[in-house]
């Protein structure tokens, strides 16, 4: 059985320890420097066994699947430690910081940047599902700079896993996932957050609360752990994104303001052309 070892045994971490135990048979292994998970990863059959650093030479695959701020250091002590015949592949959703960490690495060309876009509002090893990447994208940065054997092997997993496969610069993958990503969970925090200011009777939330609010702050149940560092690494798009968010907020804001009816319906009716886009997803 050929070892898969997982750097970070939560949501993500913890779902591809599993598919790719049933899918492709690995023999999985741990890494996490929360004790707490070690534990749970074992008890839910997440994991075999907890190893360090120093176990990672016979290794298969090594995933780094931990906050976006530690991937970098992380990776370069993965990278330290790996054979010549072991593929290492990072789950983070900001790409460049780490593509320019490693990038004269010895070891270079056992990486693949990649971000599986596939996730739920939960965190932590019991949030671990099979299937979660199921007909799901994910999209490799920097493929030129690995090599054949490495990419191969990437490919080979994500298309086990039935993902949809999607090449893109690293520059090019941040500036896209602020605006499409990254700004929906702020979205959703800074909904919650005014909803829980402005109306202090927690009962009529939960009375009130529609199918319609539910889904819009879903988001927000997410872990401000892994979020946090997340806003900060990419912060010049998050902030251009946000930008342009709040500009169309006090638009918006005027138009109610100003009984402008047919600017509403209109405003309203264009944005409607989001389903159209969005009809060809399968979640």
């Amino acid at each position: 059985m050929e070892k898969l070892v997982i750097i970070g045994l939560g949501l993500i971490g913890g779902s591809l320890a599993l598919d790719l135990k049933k899918r492709e048979g690995y023999k999985v292994y741990g890494i996490d420097q929360n004790p707490e998970h070690i534990k749970k990863a074992l008890a839910l059959g997440i994991i075999e066994e907890e190893i360090d650093f120093s176990q990672l030479a016979d290794a298969s695959v090594v995933v780094v699947a931990i906050p976006v701020n530690k991937i970098s250091e992380v990776t370069l002590k993965v990278l330290d430690n790996v054979a010549d015949d072991t593929l290492v592949f990072d789950v983070g959703s900001v790409k460049n910081e780490i593509c320019k960490a490693i990038e004269n690495h010895p070891n270079r060309k056992n990486f693949v940047a990649a971000h599986p876009l596939a996730g739920t509002e939960f965190s932590g090893p019991e949030a671990a599902i099979l299937n979660l990447f199921d007909h799901k994208v994910t999209i490799l940065c920097e493929t030129e700079k690995c090599s054949w054997q490495m990419l191969d092997k990437a490919l080979s997993i994500f298309k086990k896993l039935n993902m949809r496969i999607k090449m893109m610069n690293p520059v090019e993958h941040d500036r896209h996932i602020a605006y499409v990503s990254h700004l929906s969970h702020v979205s959703s925090f800074m909904l919650g957050k005014t909803v829980l200011e402005i109306e202090k009777n927690e009962q009529h939330i939960f009375d009130m609360a529609s199918t319609g609010f539910a889904s819009t702050v879903r988001l927000a149940k997410s872990s401000s752990s892994t979020w946090t560092p997340i806003f900060l690494q990419n912060k010049e798009n998050v902030i251009r994104s946000l930008e342009e968010y709040i500009k169309n907020l006090n638009e918006f804001k005027e138009m109610i303001e100003n009984d402008d009816e047919d600017g509403l319906n209109n405003n309203m009716n264009n944005t409607n052309y989001i389903k159209t886009i969005l009809n060809g997803i399968k979640f």
